[in-house]
């Protein structure tokens, strides 16, 4: 909730009374003492004058009274349920009013008994800006210490197709039509990556679970497990025996109904449709919706379908233990599943599906993401006020709607099972964490005293995230003002949430399954997730993981026992000519030559073992590659994220496309992207065990790629050999920024022997250390580059190139920092007056040679009498001839355990 409604419930807490108006109130008799029978509602003695509510009326039906609605009364001016009001299960009716009081109990049903009849409550506005009760507003069911008791007979809700069902087909083919009816509605989800494919239609015929529909489907929506990969397009069922909507004028002014449970209040609704509610761009106002209710634990929302909405779907504010289960979204507007202030806690998410989630009524989304360059409306210089705008538009009721998510996760502290987004504009799952909790608990004792961002995820298994722009979003939290930003904060929970020194504990995210998402599969941002069984295709990219703690952990994450498909049989609905030409559709229409890739790899200890990568192959519309890097990035990156266990199948196995602005997000120089570095333990992908990837594209060589490294022109990579670490050229007086050195991972190393587990080690990728087997506790090999520059370094005063030579051979230099192997020597040119040479994420020993012409001085270096007895050297030492200035830089500290970010292993500096 943002500021300017911070003190809008304030007094909603509180008891208030409704006060009578100029229209006429009609109570039900109450004689003092106890009703000994429910009375009718057509029954003139129920009322006083012995008079049926007429049309305009204000009823209220007195506290101890139970009035049996048996008729469909006239549309009402209000209604007030003090006592009980129960809908009788005889006959089919209908309620139309401007809204409902309920301070007792409304029973359309029960659990045990569900209501079997068709049961509908229309809310009118014909008068307009009522407030029923302070801070409840107008036009929906305002539940002030009541009972909501809401129990349709419909419990199937959705399925998945048994069949793909193409364009221009009027029958389908699912897997459990099982209670569904002729004249019922479903909507088929989208299957591409356009979340708008989604198609409502009327079943007119069914036999067994082929259904006959009332109109031709305009998309093909695809029904086949694909190389393992379920994408069978799901159907849900919109058609409830209970239906609680706004008025057909709802869908024009976006000012829908709205059900509000206020602290005391309780909510039990099953089987229910919701059409035409929440009011748009205003607060509190939202289809269902429990406010400051406390400790819920019992109540639940089931079975529903909250449909064509104008303003979120089931809201949880200051609410615990709730049951969200087995309900149907679709075409709904702003964050669906909506976890408000980030105290919530205990909720239970289980087999919803959110189809169509969109940012605005009729309006594109103005998104705050990481979309690359060549699909922005505006210029990349003008993101800055881009994204003020985004956040602060008329249009937009918090700052991150306009990036809209079928699931707002505002604290970990829940659990999420078996649940699909199928179809956002924007976000599938948005795990956007803030501080502390905010809006209404900002600056409490119980928000001081809660961490979201050091909680435990409770569960998060078996979801499913398809036809978004990012499925799975775990980054970007929020700030008291619902601002965010695209990184810095991140997610890593400890035992003990409210001290930071507390040991950090995993993040379990388990079988998941993210297809045909216009940009990323999966993107995280913490330490110590552990990704299992994840299945992703069709996607842009499949995976990527920002650190949190820049080296400080045992490592960022490890994605384990997974498949990664680049594409499947699901060519979608081709519509541009690029795709019609293609033959299937892409995920990036305005760069249709977007080079997919499946495992991107980012800054530090990031593992992937034993994992399999489909169909990851070039062909004339794009390249592609099962594992690439963080496109052109100017963040910190490690020599030490790792792969093992490897499979592939029809894959090019690594690509690192030339830079090409249009494909990144960045802008800012791409100086890590030239010093990224993938270690194969295992010789699973280069066919060599314990070597590097490197980057080698003709124009960012690493300077480690010698004579002895393989060269692959597809990957536009180098593979090799040896012990390749880090080096910075930087400002004299710090040693060059922000660097890492080793320890603190796994032992994870491919050298002989086997290894136990080292301190710190990622589930599953215990091993040997390089050279023989890991010492128990030793924590192996592991790196930490910082960020900034190349990998660290960066800001102040610009400073002149600096060229690096090898075998005649010219690197420059981007940002201040490069991968080099041990043993190298390297000829380094620049006009600077100074500057320091650091090495790290080297192993103890491991040294390089620098030739420096016009340089003279090396401080805290042995001077040598020769340039033999230099190389002999076995500490750091300098040596002086006519031209030039040689400096041996010798790694005289061993991997630290853990690796620091400021961590340098060796380091020099030079002076004319």
């Amino acid at each position: 909730m943002s500021e300017r409604s911070r003190s809008v419930f304030l007094a909603a807490l509180v008891p208030a009374v409704l006060l009578g108006g100029v229209f006429a109130v009609v109570h039900a008799q109450n004689a003092g003492a106890p009703a000994i029978r429910a009375a009718k509602w057509s029954d003139p003695a129920t009322w006083p004058n012995r008079k049926v509510p007429a049309a305009g009326d204000k009823v209220t039906i007195g506290k101890d009274q139970q009035v049996i609605l048996d008729v469909s009364p006239p549309a009402l001016g209000g209604l007030s349920i003090d006592g009980k009001l129960t809908f009788s299960n005889d006959a089919d009716l209908t309620l139309t009013t401007e809204w409902i009081m309920l301070h007792g109990e409304l029973e359309i049903g029960t659990e045990p008994r569900p209501h079997t009849r068709n049961a509908t409550i229309t809310f009118v506005n014909n008068v307009p800006n009522e407030d029923v009760m302070v801070g409840m507003g107008d036009r929906g069911i305002m539940i002030a210490g009541g009972t909501l008791n809401l129990h349709g007979n419909r419990t199937h809700t959705w399925t998945k197709l048994a069949a793909t069902a193409n364009a221009g087909a009027t029958s389908i083919q699912v897997l459990d039509a099982s209670g569904w009816r002729v004249g019922d509605e479903i909507v088929l989800a989208s299957t591409d990556y356009d979340p708008r494919q989604a198609e409502r239609r009327t079943i007119t015929t069914i036999r067994g679970n082929s259904i006959t529909l009332d109109k031709k489907l305009d998309y093909m929506h695809f029904g086949k497990i694909t190389y393992d990969v379920d994408q069978r397009g799901e159907v849900g069922l919109l058609t409830r025996n209970i239906k609680i909507q706004a008025s057909e004028d709802a869908a024009q002014s976006y000012f829908g109904g709205h059900i509000m449970a206020m602290p005391s209040s309780k909510m039990y609704v099953s089987g229910v449709e919701l059409n035409r509610m929440g009011q748009h761009m205003t607060l509190a106002r939202y289809p269902i919706h429990w406010h400051l209710v406390g400790d819920a634990k019992g109540q639940y929302i089931r079975n529903a379908a909250i449909h064509d909405t104008f303003n979120r779907c089931v809201t949880i504010h200051g609410t615990h233990n709730l049951r969200i289960e087995n309900n149907v979204t679709y075409n709904n507007v702003g964050h669906c599943f909506f976890l408000e202030d980030g105290i919530e806690t205990g909720h239970a998410f289980v087999k919803n599906l959110a189809m169509q989630t969109k940012c605005h009524p009729t309006k594109p989304c103005a998104p705050t993401n990481l979309a690359a360059n060549g699909e922005l409306d505006y210029p990349y210089e003008n993101r800055t006020a881009y994204r003020r705008e985004s956040w602060s538009g008329k249009d937009t009721l918090l700052p991150s709607d306009n990036t809209v998510a079928s699931y707002w996760i505002t604290n970990p502290d829940n659990s999420f099972v078996g649940n699909v987004a199928a179809g956002s504009d924007e976000n599938g799952f948005w795990l956007s964490l803030p501080e502390h909790p905010n809006g209404q608990f900002l600056n409490t004792e119980i928000s001081r005293n809660t961490w979201p961002r050091r909680t435990k995820l409770r569960e998060f298994r078996d979801n499913v995230a398809h036809s978004n722009f990012d499925g799975f979003m775990f980054d970007r939290n929020i700030n008291v003002d619902n601002t965010f930003g695209l990184a810095g904060n991140a997610y890593l929970p400890k035992a003990n949430p409210a001290d930071a020194n507390s040991k950090s504990l995993e993040t379990h995210f388990e079988n998941l399954i993210t297809y045909k998402n216009r940009n990323g599969g999966f993107w995280g941002r913490g330490e110590l997730f552990v990704v299992r069984n994840l299945k992703t295709a069709d996607n842009a990219t499949g995976f990527t993981m920002s650190s949190g703690a820049f080296g400080r952990e045992a490592f960022t994450s490890l994605v384990v026992d997974s498949l990664f498909v680049g594409e499947t049989e699901n060519i979608g609905n081709p519509v541009t000519p690029e795709e019609k030409a293609y033959g299937r559709s892409l995920p990036k229409r305005k760069i249709p030559d977007f080079p997919i890739r499946g495992y991107e790899y980012y800054d530090y200890r990031v593992d992937v073992a034993n994992t399999t990568f489909v169909n990851y192959q070039d062909n004339k519309q794009r390249g592609a590659g099962a594992l690439s890097w963080l496109l052109f990035t100017s963040s910190g990156v490690t020599t030490e994220n790792t792969i093992k266990g490897a499979k592939y199948v029809n894959s090019k196995r690594v690509y690192f496309p030339k830079i090409d602005t249009r494909f990144d997000n960045d802008n800012r120089g791409a100086g890590a992207w030239q010093s990224l570095a993938i270690h194969d333990l295992d010789g699973t992908t280069t066919g060599l065990g314990d070597s590097y990837i490197l980057l080698h594209d003709g124009e960012n060589d690493s300077v480690a790629t010698d004579n002895s490294c393989k060269i692959e022109k597809t990957w536009n990579a180098s593979v090799c050999k040896g012990d390749v670490g880090r080096m910075n050229i930087g400002a004299a007086g710090g040693g060059g920024g922000r660097l890492g050195g080793r320890g603190g991972g796994a032992a994870l190393a491919g050298g002989a022997g086997a290894g136990a587990p080292g301190v710190g080690t990622p589930p599953g990728l215990g091993g040997a250390g390089r050279g023989g087997a890991a010492a128990p506790g030793s924590g192996g090999r592991a790196a930490a580059a910082g960020r900034g520059g190349a990998f660290g370094g960066g800001g102040g005063t610009p400073q002149p190139p600096v060229v690096l030579t090898r075998g005649g051979d010219e690197i420059r230099l981007r940002g201040n920092g490069a991968t080099v192997k041990s043993g190298t020597e390297v000829t380094v040119k620049t006009e600077r007056p100074e500057f320091s040479i650091s090495l790290s994420e080297m192993e103890l020993g491991s040294w390089v040679v620098f030739e420096m012409p016009g340089f003279a001085k090396a401080d805290s270096a042995k001077q040598q009498d020769s340039l033999d007895a230099l190389r002999k050297a076995s500490e750091t030492s300098y040596f002086k001839d006519k031209d030039s200035l040689w400096v041996k830089v010798v790694v005289a500290t061993p991997p630290a355990v853990p690796a620091m970010p400021l961590q340098q292993q060796a380091s020099v500096r030079v002076s004319r």
